[in-house]
This record gives C-alpha cells, structure tokens and sequence, in this order.
C-alpha cells in the first residue's frame, strides 16, 4: 500500500496498533525510535521521516529571532502532529511532507 493508498484516519490495523508510537516522532530526537523499531509499519515510517524533517529544523532554531520563531513553528507544529497520530489521522504537513517523501530507509 502507498502512502497515498493508506487510510487517512484510525481504521487501519497498523495504524491501530502503532498510533502510540508513531506519536514519538514528532518529540525531538526519539522519532528514531519509530523508524528503526517498526520498520513494517508504513503509519510508524510515515510520520517518522517527518519527524526526522522537523528534527533537522531544530537545529535552525538555535539561531537567535528568525530561530526563535522557527523553534516555535516546530513546537506548535509537533503538538499537532501528535494529537493526529493519537487520533490515528494521517497528516502531510505542508512542506514537511515533501521533503519526507524523498526520505527512502
């Protein structure tokens, strides 16, 4: 099943029985957890190479002002992303899911 073949809200097994998970993705540095442990799981992959995006942005945010707001971006960004793996929805964030789609593990 391709990424856009997948369902889009709970009803998946997969997406059932790894929602939790995948909710790591978007928590920093533990989004490898999700993607080197459920390697079977395309819900789990699918959000964990977003996370590895958001991951990458962080580093931006270290820099002072356009960081800051680039820090914020990620935190706001990252507590959706969480709230709609716990709710089993699959959500491309905009931009994000572009790049991550060129992620091949």
């Amino acid at each position: 099943m391709t990424d856009e073949q997948m369902p889009k809200n709970g009803t998946n097994p997969d997406i059932a029985d790894n929602k939790v998970v995948a909710a790591l993705s978007y928590i920093w540095i533990l989004f490898l957890i999700p993607m080197l442990l459920k390697k079977d799981s395309k819900f789990c992959q699918f959000h964990s190479k977003q996370g590895l995006i958001l991951f990458l942005f962080s580093f931006v945010a270290w820099f002072p002002i356009i960081g800051w707001l680039i820090g914020l971006a990620i935190i706001i960004v990252s507590v959706v992303g969480i709230v709609k793996t716990l709710a089993g929805e699959r959500w491309e964030i905009p931009f994000i899911y572009d790049l991550s789609k060129k992620i091949n593990l």
